[in-house]
């Protein structure tokens, strides 16, 4: 993917989205936004840090949930913490993927599953 494509801010929410959906690899992303990074840590944490990014931005509401004026920006915010994170951790003590948060010991069990015991 050429990156002249998808390098201006969009002015619009909806561009930011279609920007963001022909983004496909951590480096595009990075690239993108202007994110400085280290190539030995994205081919480490590439997915844990697209995966933190989504989970930030999640917390923002989604990328709808952002302010039009300045969602690229917090978006680039976001990402480049969500890099930050990996610079000197890894995606097992980040606790990033499900599995890893299983191997500590907690389980998140929907209210649906649980069921109440024959007697």
């Amino acid at each position: 993917m050429s990156n002249d494509s998808v390098t201006a801010a969009p002015t619009n929410i909806s561009a930011l989205g279609c920007a963001l959906r022909r983004l496909e690899s951590a480096e595009e992303f990075l690239d993108y936004f202007a994110v400085p990074y280290e190539r030995a840590v994205v081919n480490v944490s590439r997915l844990h840090i697209l995966k933190r990014f989504y989970q930030y931005l999640a917390k923002q509401g989604g990328i709808d949930g952002l302010p039009p004026d300045n969602a690229h920006a917090i978006c680039r915010e976001l990402l480049a913490r969500a890099y930050t994170d990996f610079v000197g951790s890894s995606g097992v003590e980040q606790k990033v993927f499900r599995v890893f948060q299983r191997a500590r010991g907690e389980h998140r069990v929907a209210l649906g599953g649980l069921r109440r015991g024959s007697s």
